[in-house]
């Protein structure tokens, strides 16, 4: 997923990679940027429309979380973060939640972007403060963005590759430099970064996993923790940021963490409980779980929303790096062999959609076949991509939803012969080497394992093995961060504005670096030009035909079998809430919910 460290730093970063610099001659400062199109909100907006500037303060609130933990670091590859270890920090701006990519004033009160579009300034607000007094400044800006590009995940190596020099015009103003005016979101995608505390990261390692709260400049510290098991966060009094827009009405009470192995443990805590929101994600539940006096009596909440979230793409990834998968008809014959309708029926009681896109529920999943703009940027590639392509709609097979379509099942049979495997003795081999067709599934979760034996039953008939193997949410982590799998169950998550993230995912140069998200282990030379052609289109309208084109090569490439989405927000909770009038497009938001001691003091747990 990305380059190697040392290669990065000497390429983009060298030894004098900042300097005291007078300021250039200034462009106009505004308290936002958006990639495409205007800002919604005004420079005078003192809340966002999905937050109540006048929430109430106080109270606690307990989540449910999986797996286990070991730090509160989650920038670097080693250990395990615990969750809302995020909260204990702050970026340089906020994403507003109701915008395609537009971001707003944060540890950043100005940003001014250069009028060629080679340089972007941040203005820090003189306010902001670490959780232990002292000052944020230029001098932690640039300590964050150097540490992160040579200690972090290696993501940000390569989200942030095209900036060449860091300046510091001042005590609290810093400018990054870019190599290329061809990278659209960069500007957008640097108010992301995260700025830790120089002074802090002097005395204390990095990189290293432990348990010791850091210093941030977040709404939150770490209050009490029980290693591995739960992590109690407190509002920091009187946050520096409490007030500004894009916080205010937010952060409002203080949160706890609990970690739970296992889902169906998870579901019955919160029945009983002992955590007070859920995100319901397991059609079963929300379809029989529920039935409980609880529900009843109105002390929990039911909510389905309709969402605007692009979903991305759920699937079992096949890992092409091994042998076995490295034949396109052969990833093809399985996908085939899954039988969604039934799976949907029977399993999910009709709840899910069939995710037909990597850009699933956004207008930047393809459809149809490849027309005008999108077709004369794919045809300099025809002889390098399948035919079906330029030539079929892509579509997955729709059965008759009795589990053992037969028509299915000969279509698999079919491309698993043209690829070279037989059935011999009742099982499918390779006609040349004899090699018996077996593989693993790797799975975090036994909630996961019902649809996978649909798929295992249908193997079996094809003469095919998979073994299904159920970890730890840790263990999954682990194999997968050293691509120890065969096939396993994955998300690629998508925003409303696909860019430099696509690197990450699709391109050659990232299939083997460790702790990469490139887990199909992709390496085409055509879907490298086409994530780099993606990156800078000069409009929106642009960007959806390049991510057509991008999206409809990966479905044609069978790096996995689609699994299914839906473009509906499930949640429930104990009746302890306030929420504001309107949510942003999840349909939640929330961050932005309250306590209402009123309604909690009524609660029977």
């Amino acid at each position: 997923m990305f380059f190697r460290f040392l290669i990065i730093t000497l390429l983009f970063f060298p030894p004098s990679l900042h300097a005291e610099t007078p300021p250039s001659t200034p462009t106009l400062p505004t308290h936002g940027i958006s990639i495409y199109g205007d800002l919604k909100y005004p420079e005078t907006f003192t809340h966002y429309d999905y937050t109540n500037p006048n929430a109430p303060k106080g109270g606690r609130v307990r989540v449910a979380t999986a797996g286990s933990f070991d730090s509160f670091n989650p920038f670097v590859i080693k250990g395990n973060p615990a969750s809302g270890a995020g909260s204990l920090h702050c970026a340089l701006l906020d994403q507003a939640m109701d915008e395609p990519f537009s971001m707003y004033g944060y540890l950043a009160e100005k940003v001014e972007l250069a009028p060629d579009r080679k340089s972007v300034t941040f203005t820090l607000n003189q306010k902001a403060k670490f959780s232990d007094g002292s000052p944020v400044t230029a001098d932690d800006v640039i300590f964050s963005f150097e540490t992160l590009i040579k200690k972090g995940v290696p993501l940000y190596a390569q989200y942030y590759k095209d900036v060449s020099k860091v300046e510091k015009l001042g005590s609290h103003q810093v400018r990054f430099v870019f190599s290329t005016d061809r990278n659209r979101e960069l500007p957008a995608i640097l108010g992301q970064l995260p700025v830790f505390s120089k002074a802090y990261y002097t005395k204390h390692d990095f990189e290293a996993a432990e348990l010791t709260p850091p210093v941030g400049c977040g709404p939150y510290k770490v209050k009490d923790f029980q290693a591995g098991q739960r992590v109690d966060y407190e509002r920091i009094p009187n946050w520096w940021a409490e007030n500004i827009p894009s916080q205010k009405g937010q952060n409002n009470f203080d949160v706890t963490y609990i970690s739970y192995r296992d889902q169906a443990v998870q579901f019955e805590a919160f029945k009983g409980g002992d955590h007070d929101f859920r995100a319901e994600n397991i059609a079963k539940n929300w379809a029989h779980g529920y039935k409980i006096p609880a529900v009843e009596r109105g002390d929990i909440l039911l909510k389905e929303i309709s969402n605007k979230v692009p979903q991305g793409m759920t699937m079992l990834v096949f890992n092409t790096r091994k042998p076995l998968f490295k034949d396109r008809k052969v990833r093809q014959a399985l996908t085939e062999a899954f039988d969604f309708q039934w799976v949907n029926k029977n399993l999910f009681f009709n709840s899910y959609k069939r995710s037909l896109s990597y850009f699933s529920n956004s207008d930047m999943a393809s459809s149809g076949l490849p027309e005008g703009d999108e077709l004369a940027l794919l045809e300099p590639f025809k002889d390098k991509l399948p035919p079906e392509v330029f030539t079929k709609e892509y579509r997955l097979p729709i059965s008759n939803g009795s589990g053992q379509d037969r028509r299915m099942i000969a279509k698999a049979d079919q491309l698993l012969k043209e690829a070279g495997w037989v059935i011999k003795n009742g099982k499918r081999v390779n006609v040349k080497t004899g090699q018996p067709f077996e593989f693993e599934l790797l799975l975090s979760d036994v909630a996961y394992e019902r649809s996978a034996l649909a798929l295992q039953r249908n193997l079996k008939s094809l003469g095919l093995k998979m073994t299904i193997r159920t970890v730890t949410p840790s263990q999954y982590q682990q194999r997968a961060s050293r691509y120890e799998y065969d096939m396993m169950s994955v998300i690629i998550p998508e925003t409303e504005s696909p860019g430099n993230e696509q690197r990450d995912f699709w391109m050659s140069s990232y299939a083997d670096l460790p702790d990469g998200r490139n887990f199909a282990g992709v390496k085409d030379p055509v879907v490298d030009k086409l994530v780099e052609i993606l990156i800078n289109p000069p409009d929106r309208k642009t960007l959806q035909i390049r991510a057509h084109a991008l999206d409809r090569v990966l479905l044609w490439g069978y790096y996995g079998i689609p699994e299914w989405h839906s473009d509906k927000t499930r949640f429930a909770y104990w009746n302890k809430f306030g929420r504001p009038d309107k949510a942003p497009k999840d349909g939640v938001g929330f961050s932005a919910w309250w306590v209402d001691s009123a309604l909690e003091a009524k609660l029977k747990r």
